[in-house]
């Protein structure tokens, strides 16, 4: 879900969004958002805005301060294209510098922005057509990598409770939150949502963030020669963190296989009486489910038995709707 990308032309942005600076690394250049700071664990640069939204839930896990999370370096960030709600985001994923960078740090060079996310458009294209209004209920995005669906659904004014348990993808996030002045509108939980409240080890895969997965075969079920990295980190279900009178318009769950999991462990809320049970869009790839012993048709007969009848595949996703 997160990887798949179409050529568009380039939506026009306000505010010189597209402005870089250009650095020579060598002989070679590249356009940096430059943010330098040591690799202590103090921030020299701490950002704090008192509009900051902080999703107030009686879970045990608190929100991911940004303002006290130390900077990556360097940033690479841009516009993306062809989105009526333009945003910017920061890669974690660099490629091998600088014999062969991440490919949109190539178009970059070429002075074009980042391709379009397929689940930046479709988020943004959901919402737009159902008319939501900003106030009428939050945006919940499970396995928000480095930010393509999260700051698609905040560029529109919504408000986004965001899951990632990746460190290096927390700074894109918080580097996303910043870039896009989103402080207001975005909570970020260091976390990866599950069944169980507790810890979990999570398979990290270097070079390839947005393929680290609970289940070390699926996290390297494409990338078999990337190095892997088993670490431990909070596990939170969704009803522990979103409370009964919070309105969920939407979740989007991509997490590599983990995806019954965490719908097992957002049965209340997905138990929501029609009209007020969010619009649900998950990855369904039988092979990495399978990596996580779970099925499609186990995660369909889940989703029947709490009224999710009308399910469409679309791509590697399914989206699903209370009929």
């Amino acid at each position: 879900m997160a990887n798949a990308w179409k050529r568009e032309r380039s939506t026009p942005l306000l505010c010189s969004w597209r402005s870089l600076l250009l650095i020579p690394l060598g002989i070679s250049f590249y356009f940096l958002f430059t943010f330098f700071s040591s690799a202590s664990s103090s921030n020299p640069n701490p950002i704090s805005n008192p509009k900051t939204f902080v999703f107030e839930a009686s879970s045990p896990i608190l929100p991911f301060n940004c303002s006290a999370c130390p900077q990556a370096t360097p940033v690479f960030a841009s516009a993306v294209e062809g989105l009526a709600h333009p945003f910017l985001y920061s890669l974690a994923d660099l490629g091998n510098l600088p014999d062969k960078p991440h490919k949109n740090i190539a178009r970059m060079l070429k002075g074009k922005p980042f391709r379009r996310p397929d689940i930046s458009l479709t988020i943004q294209d959901y919402l737009a057509s159902k008319g939501a209004a900003v106030d009428d209920g939050i945006v919940v995005d499970v396995g928000a990598n480095v930010g393509m669906a999260t700051f698609a659904a905040a560029a529109m004014g919504f408000r986004v409770v965001a899951f990632e348990p990746v460190f290096e993808n927390l700074q894109r996030l918080c580097d996303g939150l910043f870039l896009n002045r989103a402080w207001d509108r975005v909570s970020l939980f260091a976390a990866a949502a599950s069944d169980r409240i507790g810890n979990i080890t999570f398979h990290k895969l270097v070079g390839r963030l947005d393929n680290s997965a609970v289940s070390a075969t699926g996290a390297r079920l494409a990338f078999k020669s990337n190095q892997e990295i088993a670490i431990e980190v909070p596990s939170i279900p969704l009803d522990e963190v979103i409370p009964d009178s919070v309105k969920v318009l939407l979740i989007k769950i991509d997490v590599q296989g983990w995806e019954y999991h965490v719908l097992r462990g957002a049965s209340k809320l997905l138990s929501r009486k029609k009209g007020e049970a969010p619009y649900l869009i998950y990855e369904e790839d039988e092979r990495l489910l399978q990596a996580s012993n779970s099925s499609i048709d186990e995660i369909r007969s889940f989703l029947s038995d709490r009224g999710y009848h009308k399910c469409e595949k679309h791509e590697t996703d399914a989206h699903c709707t209370k009929d």
